[in-house]
């Protein structure tokens, strides 16, 4: 039998799930008019901030690695990422933004702003302080190995 501390951090996982799903949904919804996904959008978002490779974008996500060389190769035939050699690994190139991948990330970023605003209206602000804490906090927990 779980604490009752216990069963509501299983209340919290199943929200945070049915909330990804949400954020998955709304960033379909954004993404569809620059003719992207919401997976495409969360890789180049990463690769904005310079180049890196498909397993830095994944561990940096959190993220499976083999689901985003899948998303990594879409957005190579797509002509939105380009390979650069890497020093540190001839075997893992560096992915970086193309010109047009750059443009569709300056819609999205409009798009996404007017989004954002909606919906943290909201919310007190206090609240989503709280949560991003917490969810930090839990994501550090998750990652450390637990004897069972």
């Amino acid at each position: 039998m779980r604490s009752p501390r216990a069963e509501t951090f299983t209340r919290v996982i199943d929200a945070v799930f049915a909330c990804n799903g949400g954020f998955l949904a709304a960033g379909d919804a954004l993404t569809e008019p620059v003719g992207l996904t919401a997976a495409q959008w969360q890789v180049l978002g990463y690769l904005e901030d310079g180049p890196a490779t498909a397993a830095e974008v994944a561990r940096r996500r959190g993220l499976r690695r083999q689901s985003v060389q899948e998303t990594v190769n879409r957005l190579l035939r797509n002509g939105m990422l380009d390979r650069l050699p890497n020093p540190g690994d001839a075997r893992a190139p560096l992915l970086s933004l193309t010109r047009r991948a750059k443009d569709a990330m300056r819609e999205l970023g409009r798009s996404q702003v007017e989004w954002a605003e909606g919906v943290a209206a909201e919310v007190p602000e206090e609240d989503l302080e709280t949560t991003l804490r917490t969810l930090r906090r839990l994501r550090e927990l998750v990652a450390q190995p637990r004897l069972s």
